[in-house]
C-alpha cells in the first residue's frame, strides 16, 4: 500500500493554489485500494476533495453523499455540458480520460429542454421493453454459455459469462444479428478504454449505429432504435444513431460489471453467498446490497461548473470539472447501511445517479432484470461454485470509472448441458 499513500501525498502544480495537497488520482490507485483510498480522502478533505488526474489536470472529486446530491440536483448550477470546462487548455488530444469528457452531441451532454427532449424519448423507447421476453432471453442466453464450460468444471466467469450475457440481451434489443456481437462487444470495450484504439472504436460503433437507424426507418419492428424513431420528440437520424450507441456501451459496460461484482462478493463473503444461496435474500436483494458496496460504475466524469461557487467547503470555479464519487458517496458513513440485510433493501444509493442526469428510468430495472437473471441461473446450473485461486490474487481494472475484476476464476462439479438438466 506504500505506493498508493505516495500517491496521495503528491505535489500539486504550482498554478493551482486552490488544489494544494491534491491527490493523484489514477486508475492504478484505485485498483491497489479503493475502500483505502476514498476513507484517506475524505478524511483529509471531507465531502469534496482537490485531485489530479492523468498529466496533473485538475478536477474536484464529490465524495460525499450530500454533497453528491447537491450537485446532480442542480443541472443549472451543476450542468453537463463539457465544452464549458477551464482546463481545456491542458488536455491533449490524446489524453487517457477523453472517451469520457470529449464533447459528442449526445444525450449525455445536452441540457435543458434538450436533455428532456432526448432522454424522454430513449426513456420511452426502452419502457417498451417487455420484461418477461427480456428475462426469458436472458435465461436462454444464460444457459448457453453456461453450456460451454460446464463440462469443463472450469470457467473464467469475467470472460465467458458476465461480459458476454448484457451483449446478448443488447443486441436482441436493438433487433441486431449475433453475429455482430463478438465485433460490438470488442468495439465497446475500446472505445471506453483509455488507449489508442478508443477513437476509431467509437467511430466504428458509430457507423454501426448510423445503419441500424437507417434499416429501422425504412423497415420499422419491434426493436429499440424503431420505437425510438417513432417517438414524438421527432429525433433526427444522427440524434437516434448516438443515442443508441450511449445506451449500448452505457448498459453493456454497467450490467457486465454488476453481475461480475455480484458473483465475486458470492464467492469471497461467506455470509454473503449463505444468505443467496440459502434463500435468505434474493438475487436481486444482493444485487442491490451490491451497488452499496461495489458499484460498476464507481466514478463518473462529470460535472462543470456553471459559475463560481461553494461546495463543501472548497472554492469551486467557473468551469471546474467535477468528478461524481458515487462509490464514494455510497460508503458515506453518515447514509451507509448499518447492516448487510438494510443494504439489500435499501434502495437509496446514488450507483445510477441522480437527478435529470441520471441513468433514465427505465433502465436501471432492466439492467436489474439481465443481471438477476444471470446470477438466478448461474446458481440454479452450478451451486457448487468455488474460486479456483487465492481471492487476495484478483485483479481489478485499472480504472477510474469502472469497477471490476480482470478475471474470476472458478472451479465446480461438470455439469451437462440445460437441455440434460431438464430432462
Amino acid at each position: 500500500m506504500a505506493s498508493a499513500g505516495s500517491e496521495l501525498g503528491a505535489a500539486p502544480p504550482p498554478s493551482d493554489p486552490d488544489h494544494a495537497g491534491a491527490a493523484h488520482f489514477t486508475g492504478p490507485l484505485l485498483a491497489v485500494g479503493q475502500d483505502w483510498c476514498y476513507s484517506r480522502l475524505r478524511e483529509r478533505h471531507g465531502g469534496v476533495a482537490p485531485v489530479l488526474l492523468d498529466g496533473d489536470v485538475p478536477a474536484w472529486l464529490v465524495l460525499g453523499y450530500r454533497e453528491l446530491h447537491r450537485v446532480t440536483s442542480d443541472p443549472l448550477l451543476f450542468g453537463r455540458d463539457c465544452r464549458r470546462w477551464n482546463s481545456w487548455h491542458r488536455v491533449p488530444d490524446d489524453w487517457p480520460l477523453m472517451p469520457y469528457v470529449g464533447w459528442t452531441p449526445s444525450v449525455m451532454f445536452t441540457e435543458g429542454a434538450e436533455h428532456q427532449r432526448r432522454a424522454g424519448a430513449v426513456g420511452h423507447a426502452l419502457d417498451a421493453t417487455d420484461r418477461a421476453q427480456l428475462a426469458a432471453r436472458c435465461a436462454e442466453v444464460a444457459d448457453e454459455l453456461i453450456d460451454t464450460f460446464a463440462a469443463a468444471g472450469l470457467a473464467d466467469l469475467i470472460a465467458q459469462y458476465a461480459q458476454k450475457l448484457p451483449i446478448r440481451a443488447l443486441t436482441w434489443m436493438y433487433g441486431l444479428a449475433d453475429a455482430a456481437i463478438p465485433e460490438l462487444a470488442r468495439d465497446i470495450a475500446d472505445s471506453l478504454d483509455a488507449g489508442p484504439a478508443a477513437t476509431e472504436a467509437h467511430q466504428r460503433l458509430y457507423l454501426r449505429m448510423q445503419q441500424l437507424v437507417r434499416d429501422a426507418r425504412r423497415a420499422p419492428g419491434p426493436d429499440l432504435p424503431s420505437r425510438l424513431l417513432a417517438h414524438p420528440a421527432g429525433l433526427t437520424d444522427d440524434e437516434a444513431a448516438i443515442d443508441l450507441l450511449v445506451v449500448l456501451a452505457m448498459a453493456q459496460q454497467a450490467t457486465a460489471g454488476w453481475i461480475g461484482n455480484t458473483l465475486h462478493r458470492m464467492l469471497v463473503d461467506d455470509e454473503f453467498s449463505l444468505a443467496l444461496q440459502g434463500g435468505r435474500r434474493s438475487a436481486g436483494q444482493a444485487l442491490n446490497e451490491v451497488l452499496w458496496a461495489g458499484p460498476p460504475v464507481q466514478n463518473f466524469i462529470g460535472r462543470w461548473a456553471a459559475q463560481d461557487t461553494e461546495l463543501g467547503g472548497c472554492p469551486v470555479k467557473r468551469g471546474d470539472l467535477l468528478i461524481l464519487g458515487l462509490a464514494a458517496a455510497n460508503s458515506d458513513p453518515q447514509v451507509q447501511p448499518g447492516s448487510a440485510a438494510e443494504a439489500a433493501a435499501n434502495r437509496a444509493h446514488l450507483s445510477f445517479g441522480h437527478g435529470e442526469h441520471g441513468c433514465p428510468f427505465p433502465a436501471p430495472e432492466l439492467a436489474g432484470v439481465i443481471a438477476r437473471t444471470a446470477v438466478e441461473v448461474l446458481l440454479d446450473r452450478l451451486p457448487d461454485l468455488e474460486l479456483s485461486v487465492p481471492a487476495e490474487t484478483l485483479q481489478w481494472r485499472p480504472s477510474v470509472w469502472m469497477r471490476g475484476l480482470l478475471a474470476l476464476p472458478v472451479s465446480f462439479t461438470p455439469a451437462g448441458p440445460a437441455a440434460l438438466a431438464l430432462s
